[in-house]
């Protein structure tokens, strides 16, 4: 089963001679190397591209280790360059070779050269990195198997596959296993001894037993508004220890650095400021979050929740949690002020748009109480609730867009017209 990753592809050529190091980064076990390796590397060839113009150094293959050290790599790498035609330079995992600012910007000043790297981790890309890249490192950004990619590879009854795509996530691996104690397996193992490990060694914590329960907190907690403080506290009632909030919040920026969550800040729409106090986390892959919690505590509406968050950040979306200011009279007709929640507040350079997600709107009611935040927003930006049980996308008499979760997720609707 091959998944084509077609956006991806067309993002890797559209860099294509724009004078910068292209950097593919992401979680791991996403289909970086596959992508760089082989999609991409059979795509130049489709292209006419010679073989021997293409140079692939796969850094994390101990038949590679030699060339880990910069000199060795760059002494490789201009011993295959024997003319003026433009090669492709394709490096995997290049925050193994040490020096490796050196190593990529002794080829930003050369034409002919084309260089294209991954890694597996934000500190990559942090500020010091692309100081050294001088400010000529293009990221990529790629992620687990959208539903859209999923779908198109595996067929078959689109709710069944929803619901497996709910409960085993996107790594390409994963899809590949037919039996359902083996994706299990798969993703419990991968857990364990490739992301927390990755994590807690690349950080040098001590504290393997804090960081796994901080991963669980979040995992049986997702898509509800928590902070640093909180979760302390929860800590210390909950598994009897004893971590400071700065401690929690160093642990969340070291997941997030891997790429293994993704938080939603909460934003005064009314106000138009963020507010500091809470933040929403989800999951990069919700395979790996279900395993995390053994399989259990798989609710529909918030693992839907996570998939929206996802999609919307894989389209390059910035994404926050909304809060909406109103007040309704009591029984006894007195004024009460209410925060009502939305969702998610999208941002696309100086466009926005305002999503709620709905498992299901079985009645007026629930249509009601969901569309409540969003009749209270003042401004003209568009107003979406996306629905689990429709299938037809359109206007309601409010004039909120009402969509079927499979259009939004199978790319048939474009949110913004």
């Amino acid at each position: 089963m091959v998944f084509e990753r077609k956006s991806y592809l067309e993002q890797l050529h559209r860099a294509d001679g724009n004078g910068m190091i292209k950097v593919i980064t992401g979680i791991r076990r996403c289909g970086k190397s596959f992508l760089l390796f082989n999609l991409f590397y059979n795509d130049l060839l489709n292209q006419g591209i010679n073989d021997d113009h293409i140079i692939k150094v796969n850094l994390e293959d101990r038949r590679n280790k030699k060339l880990r050290d910069p000199d060795a790599l760059l002494q490789h790498i201009d011993g295959l360059m024997k003319d003026a035609g433009k090669y492709y330079i394709l490096l995997d995992e290049v925050q193994l070779v040490n020096e490796f600012e050196d190593v990529l910007n002794s080829y930003l000043g050369i034409s002919n050269a084309e260089v294209y790297v991954t890694g597996s981790n934000a500190k990559f890309l942090s500020k010091d990195v692309i100081t050294e890249f001088r400010g000529r490192g293009w990221e990529i950004r790629i992620h687990p198997l959208s539903f859209s990619e999923y779908y198109e590879a595996v067929g078959g009854e689109m709710a069944v596959a929803l619901d497996l795509y709910y409960k085993y996530g996107g790594l390409p691996a994963v899809a590949q296993f037919d039996r359902p104690d083996d994706k299990q397996n798969y993703l419990k193992e991968i857990y364990e001894t490739v992301y927390l490990k990755d994590v807690l060694e690349r950080n040098h914590l001590k504290n393997a037993d804090g960081m796994r329960e901080l991963v669980r907190i979040l995992a049986s907690g997702i898509g509800a508004s928590t902070n640093p403080r909180r979760i302390s506290n929860t800590f210390k009632s909950a598994a009897g220890l004893e971590i400071s909030p700065a401690t929690i919040a160093k642990y969340i920026e070291c997941l997030q650095d891997a790429f293994f969550i993704g938080e939603a800040l909460r934003y005064d729409i009314k106000g138009r400021k963020y507010i500091g106090s809470e933040t929403k986390y989800y999951f990069e892959d919700l395979g790996i979050r279900n395993a995390i919690v053994d399989f259990r505590q798989i609710e529909p509406t918030h693992t839907m929740e996570n998939v929206i968050y996802n999609e919307l950040c894989r389209n390059g979306f910035s994404v926050d949690v909304g809060l909406v200011e109103s007040y309704r009279r009591d029984q006894n007709n007195v004024l009460q002020r209410r925060n009502l929640e939305v969702d998610f507040v999208v941002n696309r350079h100086d466009e926005r748009l305002y999503i709620q997600s709905a498992y299901a709107l079985p009645s007026k009611e629930k249509v009601d109480q969901e569309q409540d935040s969003l009749l209270h927003i003042a401004d003209g930006f568009r107003k979406i609730i996306i629905a689990g049980d429709r299938f037809l996308s359109g206007y309601n008499e409010e004039g909120i867009l009402m969509v079927s979760l499979y259009d939004f997720l199978l790319g048939k609707i474009d949110l913004w017209k």
